[in-house]
């Protein structure tokens, strides 16, 4: 199994192109889609962070 990436590992959000922004956008689409749905913005961050941090990015709304 892979260890998970630690936070000095992570690419920043911000340091990535508009198109593989749009890919993981896409991709966190279909993992959404297998989520409870919620209307809270702090759930909706959240999740978007730590599925971002499972890709090896981070991001700070």
């Amino acid at each position: 199994m892979g260890q998970e990436p630690v936070a000095s590992d992570l690419i920043p959000w911000d340091n990535l192109s508009v198109e593989r922004q749009l890919e993981l956008r896409e991709a966190y689409g279909h993992y959404l889609d297998t989520l409870p749905p919620t209307c809270d913005l702090t759930t909706k961050n959240d999740r978007f962070r730590a599925w971002l941090e499972g890709q090896g990015v981070s991001y700070l709304p």
